[in-house]
């Protein structure tokens, strides 16, 4: 029986470890070019195995709260950034810590890019590439407990 308990308590001790290899949440994004805290993100689940990413907060200094995104060229053209989908159906690849297939959009140029997000740092950072074919470029996110 101490053997079943212990398995038991085991289980649930990983349980929140485990929940966390996983982009949903809270997350800030760190510009990959200049180290300064852009925004804050958060990810969830859509209900259908799909991740999506709404804007939730701007931290640049010259952030305003009515800025638009003139720059979109989609659904998202001069919506406000503030609540903007900037991530879209990303899905989780076949036996890996890894979304993918989804899009990201970077709404400083309006350009969508295909995604691939993965936890790292046991769920406490999160890796984002955005790329065009063979270009592209990585951020790391960090989580907000």
């Amino acid at each position: 029986m101490n053997k079943a308990l212990t398995a038991i308590g085991l289980v649930v001790l990983a349980a929140p470890a485990l929940a966390q290899m996983t982009p949903e949440g809270l997350w800030r994004n760190i510009d990959d070019k200049t180290g300064e805290a852009k925004a804050e993100i958060r990810i969830k689940d859509t209900g259908n195995g799909t991740l999506n990413g709404v804007l939730e907060k701007r931290l640049l200094k010259d952030a305003k709260p009515g800025d638009l995104c003139t720059e979109c060229s989609d659904d998202r053209k001069d919506k406000p950034l503030l609540g903007l989908e900037i991530i879209r159906n990303a899905k989780k690849a076949e036996g890996k810590e890894v979304w993918e297939d989804g899009k990201i959009l970077d709404p400083e140029n309006g350009r969508n890019y295909t995604l691939r997000m993965t936890p790292i740092e046991g769920g406490k950072k999160l890796q984002v590439r955005g790329s065009i074919g063979p270009f592209g470029r990585t951020q790391t996110w960090i989580r907000i407990q």
